[in-house]
């Protein structure tokens, strides 16, 4: 079955904003929850279609994505669309709870006193291009939350520990009455974590985390390209209550090169030769990102030919080769000559004069 537009399901248009994309999903998502329309199996479809809809457009880089490839570029990427309500509530646990003061369907909630894993951070690394053509080990620091030395994270001070909060005793929601039906929000003392600090630390303010500036050694490989990234494994942010920490996605960026221009794996650039070394042939030394190289100009080349090194571009990422050099001549025409250049240049002109007038009277003869 074909896919509906995203930004119909929405209906938002193409350049809406993020909160306006945020707004649009939420009034559908009210509308047409499952819990407030038990057994309604359209319904059902359409919020799990608007809920697609969103955690797409919600996100830069899927977004782009679709913006330009649509759906088939969604699918190549390994985006599938969510194949049921678990798939939904795990990812917008945080929204449902903000729009219904759940997280879940059916009851479902998120448990605050769980561990959660930690965010993932995000470093934008410059390297030049003959950086990325044969690997470099980089040095960067990072600045991320890390566990407070302190109070070692509690948030608590020195000598105390967080206490049960009275109010929901631990549970992290309190139920309200209200007729016939019961409501479950979050508490409001604890915003649903179970415990409450009475003393905070003073370091970290009762967060339990604190700034460090941290420095790492990032490895990147031979070949690769800007818009690549290498990911850092537990180096993001720490999680909350033990939980797992987050990743470190460094950004690629190749920096332009006074002399050489990347065409995916090979190497353009542009040599200037002279008027006898075009017509006559030569040898050149040709500078390459492995050194200088001997190239061969042939007998009557013309500016602007395109001569091959092969072997001489960037390597191929798997490692399997690499592209090739490819030199564009440039024939020079000088601007100063001496006496003696200009001479034999009015000798070469005098010929070529003669040689065009017995070539026109050749060709009127025949």
């Amino acid at each position: 079955m074909t896919k509906r537009d995203y930004y119909e399901i929405l209906g938002v248009p193409r350049n809406a904003s993020a909160d306006d994309i945020k707004k649009a999903y939420r009034k559908l998502a009210l509308q047409y929850h499952p819990d407030r329309n038990p057994g309604d199996k359209e319904c059902e479809e359409k919020f799990k279609e608007a809920s697609e809809a969103y955690e797409v457009l919600r996100d830069p880089e899927k977004r782009s994505l679709y913006d330009r490839f649509g759906h088939d570029g969604l699918r190549n990427s390994g985006f599938s669309g969510f194949t049921g309500f678990e798939d939904i509530f795990s990812s917008f646990s945080d929204i449902f709870e903000e729009f219904f003061g759940f997280g879940g369907f059916g009851g479902r909630r998120r448990d605050r006193t769980s561990p959660r894993r930690g965010s993932d951070l995000r470093y934008d690394l410059s390297i030049s291009l003959r950086d990325a053509a044969f690997g470099v080990e980089k040095t960067i620091e990072v600045e991320k939350t890390v566990q407070c030395s302190s109070c070692a994270g509690t948030g608590a001070a020195p000598g105390t520990h967080p206490e049960t909060c009275g109010m929901c005793r631990g549970a992290g929601r309190v139920v309200q009455q209200q007729g016939f039906f019961s409501i479950t929000t979050t508490c409001p003392r604890c915003r649903g974590a179970g415990t409450v600090i009475a003393k905070p630390c003073k370091q970290c303010r009762g967060s339990g985390r604190e700034l460090q500036t941290k420095t790492l050694k990032v490895k990147v490989p031979a070949g690769v390209e800007t818009g690549m990234k290498l990911r850092l494994s537990k180096e993001g942010e720490p999680g909350e209550r033990n939980g797992p920490p987050g990743d470190l996605y460094v950004f690629l960026h190749v920096e332009d090169d006074p002399f050489f221009q990347r065409h995916n794996n090979d190497i353009v650039c542009q040599v200037p030769i002279s008027f006898s070394q075009a017509a006559l042939g030569a040898e050149i030394r040709v500078p390459t990102l492995y050194g200088e190289e001997t190239l061969k100009i042939p007998r009557g080349i013309q500016s602007g030919d395109v001569l091959r090194i092969p072997g001489a571009g960037i390597p191929y990422i798997n490692g399997r080769g690499k592209g090739d050099q490819l030199v564009q001549v440039i024939v020079k025409t000088p601007t100063k000559l001496t006496r003696q250049q200009e001479e034999l240049f009015r000798q070469l002109a005098a010929l070529e004069e003669s040689a065009d007038k017995k070539g026109f009277i050749k060709n009127l003869l025949h």
